[in-house]
Parts: C-alpha cells; sequence; structure tokens
C-alpha cells in the first residue's frame, strides 16, 4: 500500500484535485492501486486555519507519506502578509523540508493541441522537451538576503550561491533521464558573467564523463530563452538552475497551448516525489468551473511513474487523457472552434471514463 498526501492548498486547486482525486477512486476501486489518502493544508487556506502556511501537521504527514500530490497555493486575500506567512513559504518550506532538489517539468504537445499554441504549427508539433530544474538552492534561497537602508536609500539583495554537490547531484538527474530519452543534455547558465555559472558549468562537464552515451551541451540562458521559441525541437532534456529553470519552463509551458496541461514532479534522492501541476493558483477563476484539470491529472501519471512504480496505470491515464482530447472535448483555456467545451467538474468526469 502507498501512502499519499493529499494538499489541495489555493485557490483553483480545491478544483483541480478534486477532479485528481476521481481518477485515485477509480483506480483503487477497479485496478487494485490500494492509495491511501492523508488530507492536510498548505498555503494561505493553511494561514486562516492554523497561522502557518506550512503547520507542523502537514511537514509530520508528509514525513510518513510516499508523495504528496499538490494543487497551488497563493491569492490576492495574503499578499499584504509579512514574507514569511505567505502561501508561498509553505510550498518553498515543503521544498526545502524535503530536500526535493530535482524539479521534472515536461513540455509535451499533444497532437490534438497544435492549434491552441501560438507558435506555429510545424515549429511545435511533435514537441517533447524534459527541463530539469534545481530546486532547493540558488538565488531563492541564498544568504544573505534582505531590504535595509543605506547611503540614504532602500538597498534590496539577494545572493546566488551554489555548492559543487548541489549542482552535481541535479547533474546526475538530467543524465539519467536524458538516458530513457534521446541521450542529450542542455545545460543553461550565464557563465560569461556569473562566477556561479562558472562552477556550475564546470561540474556538469564532469559528471558528464560518467555518461558517456549522452551528449553534453551548453547555452547562456538569454539564448535558450530565445531558442524555446525560435526552435524548441532542438532540446531533449536541458538542466539549469532553480531561477533559470522558473523562467524557462513557464516559458516551454505556452509553447503546448496552454500552462494548464503540463504537470511537474519535484524529487529527493529517495525518489520521495512532490507533484503538482506547474500553473498557479489562479484566484480569478477560481469557484468557476473553468480551470483545466488536466495538469493535475497528470501529475498523478507521474506519481504513479516515478514514485510509486506503477508505470502501467501511469500510461493508462496518459492514454484517456488522449482519448477525451481525440473526443475534441476541451476546456476554455485549450479550444478552438469547433471543441465541445467543458468544466472543470465534467473534464474530470470525461478522463475516469476514459479508463477503460
Amino acid at each position: 500500500m502507498s501512502k499519499v498526501l493529499i494538499l489541495p492548498g489555493d485557490g483553483i486547486g480545491q478544483e483541480i484535485i478534486a477532479q485528481a482525486l476521481k481518477v485515485i477512486d477509480f483506480l483503487n476501486t477497479n485496478n487494485a492501486l490500494n492509495m491511501e489518502l492523508v488530507h492536510g493544508l498548505v498555503g494561505g487556506t493553511a494561514y486562516d486555519e492554523t497561522g502557518s502556511p506550512l503547520p507542523q501537521a502537514t511537514l509530520d504527514a508528509a514525513h510518513e507519506c510516499d508523495s504528496i500530490l499538490l494543487g497551488a497555493v497563493g491569492g490576492y486575500q495574503w499578499e499584504k502578509l509579512e514574507r514569511g506567512l505567505r502561501p508561498e513559504r509553505g510550498l518553498l518550506g515543503l521544498r526545502a523540508e524535503l530536500d526535493l532538489f530535482s524539479n521534472l517539468r515536461p513540455a509535451i504537445l499533444y497532437p490534438q493541441l497544435a492549434s491552441a499554441s501560438t507558435l506555429k504549427e510545424e515549429i511545435v508539433s511533435g514537441l517533447d522537451l524534459m527541463i530539469v530544474r534545481e530546486l532547493v538552492a540558488g538565488i531563492y534561497f541564498g544568504e544573505p538576503r534582505g531590504v535595509e537602508e543605506r547611503n540614504g536609500e532602500k538597498y534590496g539583495f539577494n545572493t546566488a550561491t551554489y555548492f559543487e554537490s548541489e549542482i552535481r547531484r541535479i547533474g546526475h538527474s538530467a543524465f539519467k533521464i536524458a538516458q530513457l530519452r534521446d541521450k542529450r543534455v542542455c545545460s543553461v547558465d550565464k557563465a560569461n558573467v556569473l562566477e556561479v555559472c562558472e562552477l556550475w558549468r564546470e561540474t556538469m562537464e564532469n559528471v558528464a564523463k560518467e555518461y558517456p552515451d549522452v551528449a553534453l551541451s551548453h547555452m547562456y540562458v538569454d539564448n535558450a530563452a530565445m531558442q524555446l521559441v525560435k526552435a524548441p525541437k532542438q532540446f531533449d532534456v536541458m538542466v539549469t538552475s532553480n531561477l533559470f529553470g522558473d523562467v524557462l519552463s513557464d516559458c516551454a509551458a505556452m509553447l503546448t497551448g496552454s500552462i494548464g496541461m503540463l504537470p511537474s514532479a519535484s524529487l529527493n534522492k529517495s525518489g520521495f516525489g512532490m507533484y503538482e501541476p506547474i500553473h498557479g493558483s489562479a484566484p480569478d477563476i477560481a469557484g468557476k468551473d473553468i480551470a483545466n484539470p488536466l495538469a493535475t491529472i497528470l501529475s498523478v501519471a507521474m506519481m504513479l511513474r516515478y514514485s510509486l512504480n506503477q508505470a502501467d496505470l501511469a500510461d493508462k491515464i496518459e492514454m484517456a487523457v488522449n482519448t477525451v482530447l481525440d473526443k475534441g472535448y476541451r476546456t476554455q483555456d485549450i479550444a478552438s472552434e469547433g471543441d465541445s467545451i467543458v468544466g472543470t467538474s465534467k473534464m474530470g468526469d470525461l478522463v475516469v471514463g476514459a479508463l477503460v
């Protein structure tokens, strides 16, 4: 039996997680998944109930579970809280506490959605890219940081830091994934101006020596952003730092037509993972039954594949999503003329109906 912590979070997180739970319930009942669900709080919802965006009870439950399924965190009503109490601190805290250093963000264009991309079909058709982002170090966690008074004005500062060991382990993660794909890794940095990126590049080259079957290339982050829009299919696996990965993965997401289609996994060295859609909490559409739940449902597939050793059931979910798209059903964010537009709950029901 596997035990999974369910953290709906804020905004549309509640709605999209509800659809993922339909899929899990079906697999528990019909495919002997035998998954035990534990429910918890994180983000703004957790702050409202407990005074903390990451309650100790949630952390304790996370340590007792095999993986986490997360919805989204954040919302307008919590933006004026002091930084340490904002919903996003709950998410960052989970990543740091569980050492979820390897963030896998696939950018896959489903053939049925080629017309939904803002780029020409010939540019994005067949896109299958994996971005491997370092998640618990870099400028998001580096010290010193803060805002203070200097020379009579406010002065803000953050520190981009990486230990060689932190770079090495994300490198190994990327190369191992590439071995299962097209055996190409592009390491993205800014080594021409940043010393921390010089270390990044040097370490990646050392890691590459252990994977002679995988080709390593390097690209500066500004060029990588341009190339993602110009010729995205040139990439197989991209590996990069926390900050650069945050930006590039959202850019890659829009190549696929909608950020609402893409799941993600954040893994530690033991294979424990936190799985979540890469989009945010979208408070402007929360409660309207129009959010796209497919990224969350596909996050369940990633969880089954990467943490729970249930690749056959992961395939089953992915095939069900393909079936629903083949039949022309779309949430409004991925809809084109002639499609059948459905709401969040109906899309969840359709995927469950296609789980044959």
